[in-house]
């Protein structure tokens, strides 16, 4: 994969059109698919580039304190709730598996 670099402009004006795209599709969480991808992307090319010890400034760790809090909690939510409709069948807890689960820090 090669570099990502994107201003914050650039990254909103990208959120901006996957969000026109999604007024033209109804097609249930579409959109989440896609910014989960951008998300993933661009997190993983900014751990990439940092090196250990790295610091960065105050506002930039508040920034990604609160993305990676939100994330988690949409996570846990959504796991939650598959393993919730799943263990209906009762297989209680042994369908669920140990290792996907995001606990966070």
């Amino acid at each position: 994969m090669g570099n990502v670099i994107l201003t914050e402009k650039q990254l909103e004006k990208l959120i901006n059109k996957m969000k026109t795209v999604n007024e033209n599709h109804s097609e249930g969480s579409y959109m989440a698919k896609q910014q989960l991808f951008t998300i993933a992307t661009l997190a993983h090319a900014m751990w990439e580039k940092m090196e250990d010890g790295e610091q960065l400034e105050d506002w930039m760790e508040s920034k990604i304190s609160q993305a990676e809090q939100s994330i988690v909690g949409v996570v846990k939510t959504f796991m939650y709730d598959e393993f919730k409709d799943e263990s209906k069948s009762n297989d209680g807890m042994g369908k669920l598996n140990y290792d996907e689960i995001i606990i966070g820090k």
